[in-house]
């Protein structure tokens, strides 16, 4: 069955979605900065594992009441390092039988709306892999979810919590390179070109394929899904592009203060696949200005694609992945650990301003540490939603096989309706928001 927000609802709630970008309010727990959050885990293998670990570290703060894996294997592995915690295989029992501060969900993308709107609706703080959500509508559906909820939420674009990326910001912040009307991201990775698989073997014995699949309609089993395959299919996840798209666009979303794209649009790719996301693909997003700040052309490359022409044969030896600001007075190379003004000779004297956003406490200790204390937590809901929204309208747009105009309000194509089967998610029955 189709689990949509109709319009009118959407409607109704516009002016607090387009208010979103504050941090969420006081949370629900009430314990002392003393006792230590009782945490529920939705993954325990992979990316999870490292969210487990970097978590359960911190050992004076968190709890590890519960484990949750589908596959029996991942989940015993988890538990042989945190003997103390429940074991689960579906998180739904997990949530209606424990007494959860937070949860923390790291599950392929399919999974993530259903696991965090279950755990904000029992009240629970959530921190959440990236990208947020799978499609555009369940995104929104968390966003206001967890803004009515006024729970303390984290996303895993853990990138932003280092400090080459702050120093990033404040350098564009402060005028460095001066005003920035043009942006280019790009990453080398690449999923997808794949047709779909004709063999069909059993499902292994430590896996509960039903459980995998969870909202997504029923397919058979393959190893070329699950565990480790899945980004490379729409119906689980959206390519490179959803996987990188919210560590690499934060940046420029951050330093430039970008939310809502006016459009976006195709600019190359191979045909679109019904069944597997793009190898490569080259995209246009239009910023409205934002006060006294311009608009914005971003434009997004990945799969090996990148600007060549805008950078210089060593830089794109070394840059294999990253982000290039065009600023009226000079330009900003950056990734994740490095940054460059551009041209050299010009910067040659340069002079930083003085740091003024103070460094990261952790990542995961930002999250645990707004739970026990009222603090902010940096990416917050509010504003990983709008990012996570805007990348995964680059996927929409692709799709769509045009420019899409957005109305973020009554999420929908102004100029193309076809558009709408790629916003809005669709679950088999059994599976709701």
């Amino acid at each position: 069955m189709m689990h949509t927000l109709s319009r009118r609802r959407f409607l109704l709630r516009t002016s607090a979605v387009l208010g979103l970008g504050c941090a969420p309010r006081v949370g629900l727990w009430a314990g002392s900065p003393n006792e230590r959050l009782a945490v529920g885990f939705v993954g325990t293998a992979n990316r999870a594992a490292a969210n487990l670990q970097a978590v359960a570290s911190l050992k004076e703060a968190v709890e590890v009441r519960a484990l949750c894996d589908v596959d029996a294997n991942f989940l015993q592995a988890a538990l042989a390092k945190h003997p103390g915690a429940k074991a689960y295989r579906d998180f739904r029992e997990m949530l209606e039988k424990e007494r959860l501060d937070a949860v923390v969900v790291s599950t392929p993308d399919h999974t993530h709306a259903v696991a965090t709107t279950a755990a904000l609706r029992r009240g629970c703080h959530v921190y959440c892999e990236k990208p947020l959500t799978r499609t555009v509508s369940e995104c929104r559906a968390v966003r206001v979810l967890a803004a009515q909820k006024g729970v303390k939420t984290q996303l895993g674009t853990q990138i932003h919590a280092g400090s080459n990326y702050r120093r990033v910001v404040e350098w564009i912040r402060s005028g460095v390179i001066g005003p920035v009307r043009e942006v280019h991201v790009w990453v080398a990775a690449s999923y997808g070109g794949k047709e779909l698989p004709k063999e069909h073997p059993p499902v292994p014995p430590n896996l509960d394929w039903d459980l995998w699949l969870g909202p997504v309609p029923w397919r058979p089993y393959s190893p070329e899904y699950a565990p480790f395959a899945w980004r490379n299919w729409w119906a689980f996840g959206g390519g490179a592009l959803s996987d990188f798209g919210c560590h690499f666009m934060d940046l420029p979303h951050w330093a430039l203060q970008l939310t809502t794209p006016d459009w976006v649009e195709p600019v190359d790719g191979p045909p679109v696949h019904p069944e597997s996301t793009p190898p490569w693909l080259v995209l246009r997003y239009q910023y409205p200005a934002r006060g006294a700040l311009p608009p914005v052309t971003l434009h997004w490359y990945h799969g090996g694609r990148k600007p060549d022409a805008l950078l210089t044969e060593e830089q794109r030896k070394y840059f294999r992945s990253g982000v290039l600001f065009i600023g009226e007075e000079g330009r900003l190379l950056a990734d994740y650990t490095r940054r460059q003004l551009l041209p050299e000779e010009k910067f040659a004297r340069f002079e930083p301003p003085k740091p003024f956003i103070p460094d990261s406490i952790g990542h995961h200790r930002e999250w645990v540490e707004a739970i026990r204390n009222d603090g902010p937590t940096t990416c917050h809901f509010a504003y990983s939603g709008a990012l996570t929204e805007a990348v995964l309208l680059g996927n929409v747009a692709y799709r769509a096989g045009r420019r899409i105009e957005w109305d973020a309000a009554n999420l929908r194509a102004r100029n193309c309706p076809e558009a709408d089967a790629f916003i809005r998610h669709v679950y088999r029955q059994g599976w709701s928001l």
